[in-house]
C-alpha cells in the first residue's frame, strides 16, 4: 500500500518510520511512504506557503497554490479537475470524522491515500472545496499540525495489512477491531512479587481459554468503555454474561 503525505515539516516523519514494524514492512515492499515538502511547490523567491486571512483575525493560513501543485504534481491530476480524484485525499483537521479503528479498515481496503497535514489555522477554504475527499480529526483536541495524526493513521492502517504484523491474525483480537477492549495478557514469569498469572492461561486447555479471554474482554469494556458494548457483535452468551455483570454492579 502506498502513502503519499503532505507537509511543512518532512522531518517529523523518518525518526518513526524507519523504526520497528512499520521500517520492516517497508523494507519488504508491503508499504511505501513518500513524505512531500509543500514549500517545494511554492516559487517565491522565500518559499511561502501561508498567509494572512482576509477578513482579519489571528494565525496564518495556508495557500492554496502550494497545495494544489504539490497534490495534483504527485498524484497525476490535470488542473483543473472537476472529478475526484481516484486517489483519496485526506485532510487532517479537527473539523474532520473521529478516526476509529472501522475508519482504519475502511482505509487499509484502498491500495493508494494521500494525507495532506493541515498547519496553522488551517487551510484555505478552496483546498477543502475542491482538492480533498475526505477530512479526518483523531479526536476532540487541537495539535499544532497534522504530522502527528498522519503517523497515527499510517500506524494503524499499515497493521492491517496481511503480512506487517508477525502473527497473520495480530490485529483481529487488538482492542475496537473486535468491538471490544482488549483482554489482559501475561507472560513469564508465572509468578512475580506475589502476583500470579491466571490458572486458566496455564492449563493448555484452549476452549477455555478462549472463553475466559472473551469475558476478561467484556468485562473490561463494560468497567471502562460501556458504550461500546452498544455497538458490539454479541451472541447470546456475551448477553447473558453482561446480564450478570450488570447485576453485580448493582449490588
Amino acid at each position: 500500500m502506498q502513502f503519499d503525505v503532505f507537509t511543512l515539516l518532512p522531518e517529523v516523519f523518518p525518526p518513526y518510520l524507519e523504526s520497528s514494524i512499520l521500517s520492516r514492512a517497508r523494507q519488504r515492499g508491503l508499504i511505501d511512504v513518500r513524505i512531500h515538502n509543500i514549500r517545494d511547490y511554492a516559487h517565491d523567491k522565500h518559499h511561502v506557503t501561508d498567509d494572512t486571512p482576509y477578513g482579519g483575525g489571528g494565525g496564518m493560513v495556508m495557500k492554496p497554490e502550494p497545495v494544489f501543485e504539490a497534490v495534483e504534481s504527485v498524484l497525476g491530476l490535470a488542473a483543473p479537475h472537476p472529478q475526484p480524484p481516484v486517489v483519496p485525499v485526506i485532510l487532517l483537521t479537527p473539523q474532520g470524522r473521529v478516526f476509529t479503528q472501522r475508519v482504519a479498515e475502511e482505509f487499509s481496503r484502498h491500495e493508494h491515500i494521500a494525507l495532506l497535514c493541515g498547519r496553522y489555522e488551517g487551510v484555505d477554504e478552496r483546498i477543502r472545496e475542491h482538492l480533498v475527499t475526505d477530512e479526518i480529526s483523531i479526536g476532540d483536541y487541537v495539535l499544532t499540525g497534522g504530522e502527528l495524526p498522519a503517523l497515527m493513521i499510517i500506524d494503524a492502517v499499515s497493521r492491517l495489512i496481511p503480512g506487517v504484523l508477525g502473527d497473520p491474525t495480530g490485529a483481529e483480537d487488538d482492542s475496537h477491531s473486535m468491538g471490544l477492549l482488549e483482554y489482559p495478557h501475561y507472560t513469564r514469569p508465572p509468578e512475580f512479587r506475589g502476583w500470579k498469572v491466571p490458572d486458566i492461561l496455564l492449563s493448555g486447555d484452549h476452549a477455555k481459554i478462549d472463553k475466559w479471554r472473551r469475558e476478561q474482554a467484556i468485562t473490561r469494556t463494560f468497567k471502562k468503555r460501556p458504550d461500546m458494548l452498544e455497538k458490539a457483535e454479541l451472541s447470546d452468551a456475551d448477553k447473558k454474561f453482561i446480564k450478570g455483570l450488570k447485576s453485580d454492579s448493582q449490588l
